[in-house]
């Protein structure tokens, strides 16, 4: 059991480097309304689910702070954000983001909010094969404004993984094989990873978000 645990921790790290390197550079932004906000922490609230999947928002949840954090930005942490919505009888992310703005700041003391939608999250099953695909949109608000100073989309897929030659009949068992091991697991939790890295990573060179004050490249003009 040990090993198969390991077995399966190996090819999720290594779906999550292939994909991360098939990532694209975004395209131009207009950063004016981020360098005027300047935010220092960020409040992530749970996807607001669009799917059929009830692991999407809270698998999405559990990766989207750490491309933030890396990037030089304070993160509420995730465990004291869900027990303050739960304590103040809000457990549905659709009712956490109709909160006003002022409310969420004085709260829980952030600079931003991250609202997020995911509308794809899991394996669509085809007669070939069984493509396991995440998407998502994002936008971040200015809690002391609640005027968006950031917006961007990202997805992600493993459909590179499946390749059994030209032989159909290997398609077929393959896919199906496939679309089982998919059923009984969360398939879509490692390429969730990688969308939100997609969608998060902090660099003008690398990522969609300005790098924030707690990273060494962070730029004070």
């Amino acid at each position: 059991m040990k090993m198969a645990r390991k077995v399966h921790f190996a090819a999720a790290s290594v779906l999550t480097l292939c994909l991360a390197a098939c990532s694209s550079k975004p395209a131009q932004m207009d950063y004016t309304a981020f360098k005027e906000a300047k935010p220092r922490s960020i409040l992530v609230l749970p996807p607001i689910n669009h799917t059929s999947s009830v692991n999407a928002p809270y698998g999405l949840l559990s990766q989207m702070t750490h491309p933030l954090a890396e990037g030089g930005y304070y993160v509420v942490p995730v465990a004291m954000e869900l027990e303050t919505f739960h304590q103040n009888g809000v457990p549905m992310p659709d009712e956490m983001a109709q909160i006003p703005a002022e409310k969420l700041r004085a709260i829980f003391g952030a600079d931003a909010v991250l609202y997020s939608t995911v509308t794809s999250y899991g394996s669509h099953y085809g007669i070939l094969d069984s493509v396991t695909t995440v998407e998502l949109s994002a936008k971040l608000v200015d809690l002391r404004t609640g005027s968006v100073i950031w917006s961007g989309s990202a997805e992600a897929d493993d459909r590179d993984r499946n390749n059994n030659g030209n032989n159909i009949i290997g398609k077929l068992i393959g896919a199906a094989i496939k679309q089982i091991g998919n059923t009984i697991s969360d398939s879509a939790y490692p390429v969730a990873g990688v969308a939100s890295e997609r969608l998060l990573a902090t660099g003008n060179q690398n990522g969609w978000l300005l790098y924030g004050p707690r990273s060494p490249y962070y730029d004070t003009k």
